[in-house]
């Protein structure tokens, strides 16, 4: 018999930032609903005796303590024993995040893994967009100088970012000079970059489109802050809210029910100027908490409903 425990693959929760952090929202909804939750690290997951186990530890969260999460007990868990288990490890989407997809995936057929193991190893999530470039501005995906040579020859100002990049990290805009020893560089540490047209209207903001369960949910806007065009938060931007025009309704909700289709049931798309900036966040997506404390809409609630706990 299932037990009334949810699994959560993460970064340790000392790491997390409570004010923002998504899994901390999720999980403090999950404990509402009377639901134990178990916590482990990526490295800390097993296969033994052919069971697949975790050395983790039971915890509380509570978001009124200044300590917001208290260990209750260190255990190893057979995750099988779970009724859900959550991916919520932060990218770069690397070697180890590919393993433990592949260990979840032998228990995926007796316990709900959200999102599911198999397909977010198979969406890599700036590649799969490529599936989209129509929505999109102006974008390649290359690791050959002379191709990104001749793509801002082309458009004057682009930008460059790590396919499996994250958070804003290594992204860069390029313009007035093309700086082939710098990009170089970059395409030896990162491998394949996308590159795409500038958007100045990013100036303005981005908008993240949360999607649960192939629907559109809600929206915020990150606006960078003065001399920055990163929308990430984590780089200072500022979250407001915001309506999505009739076009990004369009664009989200084709993707949201190909994403559905891919047993994908959370996801977060980003639009800059009613174009899909080529995000399409299914590893661990964010920003539930940021549009709770703008809107006062419990996306937490949703996600558990529509999981039927």
């Amino acid at each position: 018999m299932t037990n009334k425990i949810i699994a959560i693959q993460g970064n340790h929760p000392i790491k997390l930032n409570p004010l923002t952090d998504t899994t901390i929202f999720l999980a403090t909804e999950a404990q509402n609903k009377r639901y134990k939750v178990f916590y482990y690290e990526p490295r800390d997951l097993s296969i033994i005796n052919n069971r697949i186990v975790a050395n983790g530890f039971f915890i509380k969260f509570n978001y009124r303590s200044k300590k917001f999460f208290k260990i209750i007990k260190y255990q190893k868990l057979d995750l099988v024993n779970c009724k859900f288990i959550l991916i919520r490890q932060d990218p770069p989407f690397n070697l180890e995040y590919i393993t433990t997809t592949l260990i979840l995936e032998k228990i995926s057929k007796k316990v709900r893994i959200i999102n599911n193991p198999k397909s977010i190893r198979n969406i890599s999530e700036k590649l799969y967009s490529s599936f989209f470039q129509k929505y999109m501005p102006p974008s390649i995906f290359t690791k050959n100088l002379l191709n990104i040579e001749m793509f801002y020859k082309k458009y004057k100002k682009i930008i460059i970012k790590p396919i499996h990049g994250f958070g804003g990290n290594d992204i860069h805009l390029i313009k007035d000079n093309f700086k082939k020893k710098f990009i170089s560089k970059l395409i030896k540490k990162h491998g394949h970059l996308m590159c795409q047209k500038f958007l100045p209207k990013i100036k303005n903001g981005d908008k993240r489109v949360f999607l649960i369960n192939g629907k559109i949910c809600g929206a915020i806007s990150r606006v960078p802050k003065k001399g920055s065009f990163l929308s990430n938060m984590s780089k200072g931007a500022i979250p407001i809210l915001t309506k999505l025009t009739k076009k990004e309704k369009k664009i989200s909700h084709i993707i949201g029910i190909n994403l559905k289709k891919q047993d994908i049931y959370i996801a977060g798309i980003d639009f800059i100027d009613e174009k899909l900036n080529g995000d399409i966040n299914v590893t661990s997506p964010t920003g539930l908490k940021t549009y709770y404390d703008l809107s006062k809409i419990n996306l937490a609630k949703k996600f558990w409903k529509g999981l039927k706990i």
